[in-house]
């Protein structure tokens, strides 16, 4: 195997929870993806308008990431963890299920709102119980984590795309005018951005003709062994309460180990670093808590800060140029046609799903901050090629590929890396998701606006801007982590003391 023994073994002893952790991931990816290419349907479904149904982007977004700041409540056992994420698995399915039963836009918004929560969740808490498990190891368990979030989002299209209308799903008088312009308003869709499109003469009154149902409930079958995974994983911990024999769960693979070591390696040390470590990971207001921050030293916060800065920036362009790249294509100086600028944003979520399949090999042999550095880098070069290079087609779908696979292992590095900085007893992971959701939405209304008042050149600087900010914010980052003081653990523990930080993270994990 391309990782040592200690990694592998290490994998073998935690391998059902971190399958399952990936599983639900996938779920995260399977809806995350869904709402724009079935967007004009529900639109017909619920009978709206084109700026009515994009409100349903934004009670998406919006609840994603309210449950991405409230994921961390559940941390505090494993049983919690395990409890929220099957329940919001089990809700992804039931919303799918439900989604074609929604024949008013506001319930629709409802319905989204909850599978929002539901995501916001799954990516707070499986981020998390990855990083306790692993710890120092956890940058290429986070990687995999991060490439079945692109899987299924490469799938829930593919699965809709059968069952999409091909002309224009409400028959009525203006039908005719209309069916010839929806692949392109179907493309166009951004989330709160209806932009130019109202021009289209949509109608909404008349016979709903639409399949699209059965692509909803295709997903729903495609979920449901996910919620299941969650459910044996609950049953194997003894944590389901009618199957529930003793009042305690089973030990993990990790503590019987430390159980059965000899007791003179159970230092001092050990014992404390338990509450210590089970203080960090709340949810975003916890961490906000004054009794947190007593005895933190300035550059606690800045890693923090700068943390969430980078991904606030980086998650905001992969937002924003998903959303974008396609109205930008089809403008003027480039003038693509249609069709080919469809390819666009297919093209740049297969280069980050690949990107993040490479970067599990790639994360153990470098370190997340090499990584992270070559990423901004990377995208930061992309931007200006793209700025010179803009009259290229040839080159727009090549920077295009190259942005995706930059883009692609920054989360998951960047959330090793600042972890490890804080020595997982901050508060990172809840910080860096809610940054990276609140810069995926902002960013992308932002950009909006700009291109309707600047135009679409400006798509490409405001994508230039945004990645000089990332690396900027980066090398701060770098600055505070050479300030940071490191813990007097680290000053005592001689080399031979690294299985017994294996063995403690399997207690963190409870």
């Amino acid at each position: 195997m391309w990782w040592d023994e200690r990694v592998s073994a290490r994998f073998r002893r935690n391998l059902q929870p971190t399958l399952t952790y990936w599983s639900v991931f996938f779920s995260f990816g399977l809806c995350i993806a869904f709402l724009g290419p079935t967007l004009l349907d529900l639109r017909c479904q619920t009978q709206s308008s084109l700026s009515q149904i994009t409100w349903v982007f934004f009670s998406q977004q919006f609840c994603l990431l309210l449950g991405s700041c409230l994921g961390g409540v559940f941390k505090r056992t494993l049983a919690q963890s395990l409890f929220a994420l099957f329940a919001s698995s089990l809700a992804i399915s039931l919303v799918f299920a439900i989604i074609p039963l929604c024949h008013n836009v506001v319930v629709l918004a409802v319905v989204m709102a909850v599978a929002g929560l539901a995501m916001g969740c799954i990516d707070t808490i499986s981020n998390m119980q990855l990083v306790k498990i692993y710890q120092k190891d956890s940058a290429i368990f986070l990687q995999a984590l991060h490439f079945f979030v692109g899987f299924g989002a490469l799938l829930s299209p593919l699965i809709a795309d059968p069952f999409l209308s091909d002309t224009n799903c409400i028959l009525s008088n203006s039908t005719a005018n209309a069916s010839s312009n929806l692949p392109h308003i179907r493309k166009s869709l951004v989330p709160h951005h209806p932009g130019n499109l109202s021009h289209y003469d949509l109608p909404m009154k008349g016979m709903v003709v639409t399949r699209v149902s059965y692509a909803f409930w295709i997903m729903a079958l495609i979920n449901l062994p996910v919620p299941i995974a969650v459910f044996f994983l609950l049953y194997k911990e003894r944590m389901v309460p009618c199957f529930n024999g003793s009042s305690h769960p089973l030990l993990s693979a990790d503590e019987l180990a430390m159980e059965t070591r000899p007791a003179e390696k159970e230092d001092l040390s050990t014992t404390v670093q338990r509450p210590r470590a089970a203080g960090g990971h709340d949810d975003l207001f916890s961490c906000c808590q004054s009794k947190n921050f007593r005895g933190a030293s300035y550059t606690y916060f800045a890693v923090h800060i700068t943390g969430a800065l980078v991904l606030f920036m980086t998650d905001g362009i992969v937002g924003e140029y998903s959303g974008f790249i396609y109205s930008y294509a089809v403008e003027e100086p480039l003038s693509v046609v249609h069709k080919v600028a469809g390819y666009l944003p297919s093209l740049f979520w297969g280069f980050i799903t690949l990107g993040r399949l490479i970067s599990i090999p790639v994360s153990y042999r470098m370190k997340p901050a090499t990584m992270v550095f070559i990423n901004v880098v990377g995208v930061l070069v992309t931007f200006l090629l793209l700025l010179i290079f803009s009259y290229s087609v040839v080159f727009l779908f090549v920077g295009t590929a190259s942005l995706g696979l930059f883009l692609s292992s920054t989360f998951p590095s960047m959330l090793a890396y600042t972890e490890d900085i804080l020595q997982y007893k901050g508060c990172a992971t809840t910080v860096l998701v809610t940054g990276a959701g609140i810069g995926e939405m902002v960013l992308q209304l932002l950009v909006g606006s700009i291109i309707h008042d600047q135009g679409s050149y400006s798509f490409l600087v405001c994508g230039m801007i945004f990645g000089g900010l990332a690396f900027t914010f980066y090398a701060f980052l770098l600055f505070f982590h050479r300030m940071y003081p490191k813990p007097s653990s680290d000053m005592d523990g001689a080399s031979p003391d690294k299985p017994a930080v294996m063995d403690d993270t399997g207690q963190y994990q409870r």
